[in-house]
């Protein structure tokens, strides 16, 4: 009697787990949704490098100070030393670093968010790599149709040289959120998530804390209101708050299933773009992000 009532009652906790595990992943989202913007709010005062680098460097001081708070070692085992690693390469340097300069060459931040709209097909292609899941093909099929039409999207947009190589770097920063991303889901199925964020910015700390002073001393440094709220955003929000609810849904939903909550992260950028920066964008950009939010509703059909 008992095996058989474990056999009901699995599957029921199975999908509980993958709801609340999508669940905190757009909250993360949610918080991740702004970081354009606050970016370019934080450009209007500081170097791109400085943005870029300084945000984690803050971001690392609040995580030693959770990491003292809890009690906690404030280094992981050596053993995850190379885990840890790949989680700084992609979203504590690459991430910010190339969508950074991105948005200095001139990429708009509704346009910025669309293309990064790509993210979650990287993220499950890592996923299947690096985490051993396997989706079923409808989630493929979805994937698929998302990234076809983010790239058609991106030939949209006229500028030149200086458009193509922004493009560019808005992949190079996509694919280094993916490898972030997925493996600090893979760390989170056994370590708390805010653990796994604040461990890859204490490891990268004796990096990001001296350039940052010496980026604070050789760059032009402009002090304004917005300019410091969008880096305090980034820096407190983006870099450390924003993963908590992030690695825990890629943990308990599945990197690849419940990664697929980022396809709503260009229409929700799109407001913000819209509200805080009064950036104004046709109907080819609504259309895109509207294309991959049919995508995420596909990809949450065909569970893992």
């Amino acid at each position: 009697m008992s095996t058989q009532n474990s056999a009901i009652v699995a599957p029921g906790v199975a999908v509980s787990r993958a709801r609340r595990g999508t669940t905190l992943a757009f909250l993360g989202v949610l918080s991740f949704s702004g970081s354009f913007p606050a970016t370019v709010f934080a450009m209007r005062g500081f170097d791109p490098w400085l943005v870029a680098i300084g945000r984690a460097a803050l971001a690392a001081v609040i995580a030693l100070i959770c990491l003292r708070a809890a009690g906690v070692p404030l280094l992981p085992p050596r053993r995850l030393w190379r885990s840890y690693a790949l989680i700084s390469l992609g979203v504590v340097f690459g991430f910010p670093v190339f969508s950074g300069l991105a948005l200095a060459m001139g990429a708009g931040t509704a346009h910025s968010a669309v293309v990064i709209g790509l993210l979650p097909a990287a993220t499950a292609a890592f996923a299947v790599l690096r985490a051993g899941e396997r989706p079923r093909p409808l989630f493929w099929v979805a994937c698929t149709a998302g990234a076809v039409a983010i790239t058609a999207f991106t030939f949209t947009r006229t500028g030149g040289a200086t458009a193509a190589w922004a493009d560019l770097l808005l992949v190079a920063a996509l694919l280094s959120a993916a490898v972030g991303y997925t493996e600090g889901g893979r760390l989170a199925r056994s370590v708390p998530g805010w653990q796994v964020i604040s461990y890859a910015l204490v490891l990268s700390l004796p990096v990001t804390l001296p350039v940052t002073v010496v980026l604070s001393a050789t760059t032009p440094v402009l002090w304004s209101g917005e300019a410091v709220a969008g880096f305090a955003y980034v820096g407190l929000i983006s870099m450390f708050l924003g993963f908590i609810p992030w690695y825990a849904g890629l943990a308990q939903g599945g990197i690849a299933r419940a990664g697929q909550t980022q396809l709503t992260q260009p229409l929700l950028t799109l407001v913000w773009a819209w509200v805080l920066l009064g950036e104004r964008f046709g109907w080819v950009t609504v259309a895109a992000a509207l294309a991959v939010l049919v995508c995420v509703a596909l990809t949450q059909r065909a569970r893992t």
